[in-house]
């Protein structure tokens, strides 16, 4: 999310690593690196010349001065100085009384229809009732594309059919929710190459008739500051509550992150990571910041394998190790389950860069097909196969060599007809498990 900013800043604090004392000189070396990484991430200049000011502010104390730990000192002033520009964490608001309505609103392109699918989704995680409803009449298919998304997200849809004006869609909307007790209704409006009086409009009269507690800008981070100027332009004219950055999987600068509340006044909420319906953050700026520094996310790594991995099966896992009892079916259900947490390189991207995983290759690549081919390997075999047990050295797992080799001692023993019971590969293969 943040590599390029990352690999800048932790260059400027090593340079600082080795020095006695932090001295004047010192600072102005690294705070000239710190601003270059800021540019160089996409960072608005204002606010990245506003940055360093408020570091050079605080690191030139008499206190620090005599610190025998320059770069340590630095770097907290640093994640200080970042975390007070991202702000504290601003939670999504809901209404005293349901339902309570979201205003998606945003240019187009920007994934206003997948981020609404995805806040259904995220809705409903959290115990809400959501229901989405789509007021684009103009962009053809645009009602039916955000009701496949619903679909898929497993969340109710309004169609709207029968009328094409948007204030009529919406009030047919609040209806249907009263009548299905859905608790918060997701608008998702129409968007444009660029910001026009006609847009606007349309989006203040929807705000007046449905006084929503929510009005979220989708803003794609790939833009990177043309996305802060938009979500400024929004802010000034309809007055947002909250920014969705999309894309951020990709945008390995995420200078609008840091600039968008700094400059538009409005707290980012949530966070698009990936193309999956799940793949939606909220946005948690201490976090945020440690990922930045290179600190690595682990409470967010935490929660993710608290969301995907059963713990009842994990304690099994656990118990079939120390037992020496773990078996390739076993190995199996491990591959499932990190797959369910993400990709490898989100997950490694999570991780601090210190201690063992310091030596991680930044530009390490992988390869996810690997895991797929061991899987499919694995499933290929019986089940009596796949059950036996295999020694390895002490904390080691079975990898793709291992899932080979049993792989070639089952073709050995259909060869040499060891194994006089063996049925027919034909009557064999009804056992075998295709994912």
């Amino acid at each position: 999310m943040f590599e390029t900013l990352t690999d800048k800043l932790q260059r400027a604090f090593k340079n600082l690593r080795g020095q006695g004392k932090l001295t004047a000189e010192h600072l102005d070396a690294a705070l000239g690196e710190i601003r270059e990484a800021l540019l160089e991430g996409d960072v608005n200049l204002g606010v990245a010349d506003e940055f360093i000011a408020h570091v050079r502010e605080k690191a030139l104390g008499s206190d620090v001065l005599l610190q025998l730990s320059p770069d340590q000192q630095v770097v907290k002033i640093v994640r200080d100085e970042l975390a007070e520009l991202l702000g504290r964490e601003a939670k999504p608001q809901f209404g005293s009384r349901p339902p309570s309505v979201w205003l998606i609103c945003g240019l187009q392109g920007s994934g206003k229809t997948t981020s609404t699918g995805k806040l259904g989704k995220w809705l409903a995680e959290h115990g809400h009732r959501p229901i989405v409803v789509s007021t684009d009449v103009y962009r053809p298919a645009a009602r039916e594309q955000l009701a496949q998304v619903a679909k898929a997200t497993g969340t109710h849809c309004w169609p709207g059919t029968g009328t094409d004006k948007p204030v009529e869609i919406v009030r047919g909307a609040v209806r249907e929710a009263k009548l299905s007790a859905s608790d918060v209704i997701l608008v998702d409006t129409a968007g444009r190459l660029h910001i026009d009086d006609e847009l606007m409009n349309e989006l203040s009269t929807l705000k007046r008739e449905l006084n929503p507690t929510e009005i979220l800008f989708v803003a794609d981070a790939m833009i990177g500051q043309d996305a802060v100027r938009s979500a400024g332009e929004f802010h000034k004219r309809l007055g947002v509550t909250g920014i969705i950055l999309t894309k951020m999987d990709g945008d390995a600068r995420g200078g609008a992150a840091l600039s968008i509340r700094k400059v538009t006044g409005a707290p980012v909420k949530f966070v698009g990571v990936g193309e999956k319906y799940d793949a939606l953050e909220p946005f948690v700026p201490d976090r945020i910041v440690g990922r930045i520094l290179g600190m690595g996310d682990v409470l967010g790594l935490i929660e993710k394998a608290q969301k995907n991995i059963d713990e009842k099966q994990a304690r099994e896992m656990e118990r079939k190790l120390r037992e020496n009892e773990f078996t390739l079916a076993d190995f199996r259900d491990q591959l499932q389950q990190i797959r369910k947490m993400g990709s490898m390189e989100q997950l490694m991207g999570m991780l601090p860069k210190v201690g063992p995983f310091a030596k991680i290759p930044k530009d390490a690549q992988i390869d996810e097909k690997q895991l797929k081919s061991t899987e499919a390997i694995i499933n290929s075999m019986t089940a009596a196969h796949r059950a036996r047990q295999r020694h390895h050295r002490a904390g080691s797992e079975p990898g793709a060599e291992a899932v080979r080799g049993h792989a070639q001692d089952d073709e050995a023993v259909r060869q040499h007809g060891e194994d006089e019971n063996a049925r027919p590969r034909q009557a064999r293969g009804a056992e075998m498990t295709i994912r």
